[in-house]
């Protein structure tokens, strides 16, 4: 990794550090699906390799990754298709050989299958939003994450509310150095898609957009499709009008 956030040395605060740090993914899956064996086919590995109990373990993994403790988990499967997953957390830190402080955060995963049989494309999202208090940086989970997904479109935001203190009482809205989402995502990640970026630093406000940049055509259909090769190109067309659609009008 060439690129990577830099480490500082922490400002001293005059007491909970209440920062509140959103960070949300949206990752979104395409695949041509001409006939009803392709769809069920489709719907039958989104059901068994993204049911809420899958989710659950990389949420498990993220938790590790920030340092925070699983107070709660709540796990839901969906009739046709579909799953839910939520996790209340906690990091418990000494402040005093008998004084604890608890930092209330969660982290949620829903999955949106749209199976819209008139186009011949299914497309598949999973939305992931991890909501942190406290010295907590959520950022260090985004390569866990991507390595988790085989996504053709990402969307990031990344937003810090609230404010705290430091020692002489000054105001502090941000407590880490944040240039760009990017800088958190390893470089062999990021060749693969077409970046847009947005930086609102006074703010604090940041957004990535990914789209992936190369298609191999075999992916997006089934090992089993009867479909010729002279007629996916037409197919793959229509796939990219598509994503292009969702990558454009993404908010950014």
């Amino acid at each position: 990794m060439s690129k990577k956030h830099t480490h500082h040395k922490s400002c001293k605060l005059a007491g909970f550090n209440n920062l509140k740090k959103a960070l949300s993914f949206s990752f979104y899956d395409f695949v041509i699906a001409p006939s009803k064996e392709d769809k069920f086919s489709y719907i039958d590995y989104i059901n068994k390799n993204y049911s809420a109990k899958k989710i659950s373990i990389l949420l498990n993994e993220i938790v590790n990754i920030i340092g925070a403790n699983v107070l709660y988990t709540s796990l839901q499967d969906y009739e046709p298709f579909g799953a839910s997953s939520l996790m209340l957390l906690s990091d418990i830190k000494a402040i005093e050989p008998l004084s604890m402080h608890l930092d209330k955060s969660h982290i949620t995963a829903h999955t949106y299958p749209d199976f819209n049989e008139n186009n011949n494309i299914l497309s598949f999202r999973v939305d992931i939003e991890l909501s942190t208090c406290g010295e907590i940086n959520p950022l260090t989970s985004l390569n866990k994450i991507f390595n988790f997904f085989d996504t053709d479109i990402v969307t990031i935001d990344y937003v810090v509310r609230g404010f705290t203190r430091n020692e002489d009482g000054k105001h502090i809205f941000i407590d880490h150095e944040i240039d760009s989402i990017k800088n958190y995502i390893d470089d062999e990640i990021l060749k693969d898609y077409i970046l847009e970026d947005l930086i609102l630093k006074k703010q604090n406000i940041w957004q990535l957009k990914l789209l992936r940049k190369k298609m191999q055509v075999c992916e997006y259909f089934s090992p089993d499709t009867k479909i010729q090769k002279s007629e996916q190109e037409r197919f793959v067309q229509k796939l990219r009008e598509e994503m292009q659609s969702v990558f454009k009008n993404t908010l950014l």
